[in-house]
C-alpha cells in the first residue's frame, strides 16, 4: 500500500514527524514500513483494505497528534498503473518536480478538469485519468493560482499532489516490498 498524508508539514503547520508515522501504522499491524521525505509518504503491506487503511491511520494519527489529517491509501498496483498512465508525458520524465499526480479521497467530480483548467495560469497543463488527476506547472506549483483549497473545491473532494520524481521514488518502494 501507498498511503499519501494531505496538507501535513507545510509552512511549520500540522506537523507529523515520519518517525512518529512509522510507529503508528506499525502498530496497526502494517509491516515493512517505510516513509519517503517529510511530506507524508508511507508505504507498506498490509491485508487491509485502501479504505480500512484510511480510516485505521486518521484515527491513529488524530488520537496521538491532535489534530485530523485526510489519507489517500492507494495499491501497488494501482499506483504502478497511475504511474503508466501518465498524460504528461515525456514532460514528467525530464521535469519531475514540475510534473504531478493528484488524487482525490473521493472520485473527482466529472467537471474538475473544465474548472481547474478554466483557472489555470497560461502554460500549465491538467490531464485526466481515470482515478486521477495531473498537472504540469511549468513555472513551479508554488506560484500557480490552483491552490489546495480551490482543487479540493473542484474536485468535490480532498486532494493530495506529489510530482513525479516522488511517484515514481514510491513506485520503487512499493515494488521492492512485493511479493
Amino acid at each position: 500500500m501507498i498511503a499519501l498524508l494531505a496538507g501535513i508539514n507545510v509552512g511549520g503547520n500540522r506537523k507529523v514527524p515520519m518517525a512518529d508515522l512509522r510507529a503508528l501504522a506499525t502498530k496497526l499491524g502494517y509491516s515493512q514500513v517505510e516513509t519517503y521525505i517529510a511530506s507524508g509518504n508511507l508505504v507498506f503491506r498490509t491485508t487491509q483494505t485502501p479504505v480500512e487503511c484510511e480510516v485505521a491511520l486518521e484515527a491513529a494519527i488524530e488520537k496521538k497528534l491532535g489534530f485530523f489529517v485526510d489519507v489517500v491509501v492507494r495499491t501497488a498496483a494501482e499506483w504502478s498503473a497511475l504511474a503508466k498512465l501518465d498524460p504528461l508525458a515525456p514532460l514528467s520524465a525530464t521535469q519531475g518536480s514540475l510534473a504531478y499526480l493528484l488524487l482525490t479521497k473521493k472520485p473527482h467530480l466529472p467537471t474538475a478538469v473544465k474548472a481547474i483548467r478554466e483557472r489555470a495560469a497560461a502554460g500549465e497543463r491538467v490531464e485526466e485519468r481515470p482515478g486521477a488527476l495531473f498537472i504540469h506547472y511549468p513555472k513551479g506549483a508554488g506560484t500557480t493560482k490552483l491552490s489546495p483549497a480551490f482543487l479540493d473545491k473542484a474536485a468535490g473532494s480532498k486532494v493530495t499532489a506529489r510530482n513525479w520524481n516522488t511517484v515514481l521514488a514510491l513506485e520503487a518502494m512499493a515494488a521492492k516490498h512485493a511479493g
